[in-house]
């Protein structure tokens, strides 16, 4: 994809006025007969029934602000501008946020609310508008998007998810969402199923990154090192799953591309039934230097060249971060 960063305007701010209603028309009929992510449950949502991500057809907001938890290309000086929507459509049990994500603490909000929440804080600084789980509400976003567009919104869209979409409702998002961000977990069935609930996870994922790298191509950043827009892969990795991340950044390198930007992470913690539970003692403990090692390695291995690594990791194994 030929791009001047510099020069980059937001997909949305380019959409007519007349698809941007079709697309939102579209996904809201869908509330009706839910398939809008990768389970498909087609409840009626409209009717106050739920399905996998415990919502009805509202949106339920846990929090917004400026984030600097976020990739240096997100954050920038001033902080990328996080919408934390309630419930997921993932239920892992090793979620750092489960009071919001599988507690479903978080309060009701309107498009015209969550637009509010978007110009405010762009008002604020932050370099993008950061939406996180916001796949079971693509209908509402929509709209919130469109709302802010039409009072001046000039900031890229984040799209962070968990990678468990439907690439039919991605192809609805395109042209609006400007950088997808998908944490792309399992390669393995197996344990998707088991940690976080998710069936058939792996050809989903690679199907909707897909999708993804097909609409907006690789990261691009200004001249400031903010990104603008394109994919930036996530992958969290987890103790005892060293050919998990393999399998996935083999993936990117060879289905994607080598320059896809890919932040290999390292901050797991057993966080809720991960840390109590028996069963899912696998997954029990931090991960090791070696096994973040041995990740890094593979991903220059099979020629991904554009990685965010966790330094302090790589630091205590004997000065490795200069040669990574």
């Amino acid at each position: 994809m030929s791009v001047d960063p510099s020069a980059e305007t937001p997909n949305y701010r380019q959409l007519s006025a007349v698809e941007f209603d079709d697309r939102i028309a579209d996904l809201r009929e869908r509330y009706a007969d839910c398939d809008l992510c990768a389970y498909d449950c087609g409840v009626d949502r409209t009717a106050g029934q739920i399905g996998a991500c415990q919502s009805d057809d509202t949106a339920h907001i846990a929090s917004y602000f400026a984030h600097f938890g976020e990739e240096d290309c997100l954050r920038g000086h001033n902080g990328s501008g996080t919408i934390f929507f309630a419930r997921c459509n993932m239920k892992c049990v090793f979620c750092q946020n489960f009071e919001s994500s599988h507690d479903a603490q978080g309060e009701p909000a309107t498009p015209v609310e969550i637009a509010e929440m978007a110009l405010e804080l762009e008002a604020n600084g932050c370099h993008n508008v950061n939406l996180v789980s916001p796949t079971h509400h693509s209908p509402r976003v929509l709209e919130a998007i469109k709302l802010a567009s039409e009072r001046g919104l000039e900031v890229p869209i984040v799209w962070n998810c968990g990678g468990y979409e439907s690439p039919e409702i991605l192809e609805r998002l395109e042209g609006i969402v400007d950088i997808y961000m998908p944490d792309v977990k399992w390669s393995e069935d197996g344990a998707a199923a088991m940690y976080s609930k998710a069936p058939n996870y792996w050809e989903t994922v690679q199907e909707s990154v897909r999708e993804m790298h097909r609409q907006v191509g690789d990261l691009r950043l200004d001249d400031t090192g903010i990104a603008t827009g394109g994919l930036l892969v996530r992958h969290l990795v987890m103790p005892n799953h060293v050919e998990n991340a393999e399998r996935i950044l083999e993936f990117v390198a060879e289905e994607l591309s080598e320059e896809t930007f890919v932040n290999v992470m390292a901050q797991y913690q057993p966080y809720y039934k991960a840390k109590t539970e028996e069963r899912y003692a696998d997954i029990g403990r931090p991960i090791t230097p070696e096994e973040y090692e041995a990740v890094i390695a593979y991903a220059c291995e099979v020629g991904l060249e554009r990685l965010s690594l966790d330094a302090s990791m790589l630091e205590r194994r004997s000065g490795l971060l200069g040669y990574f």
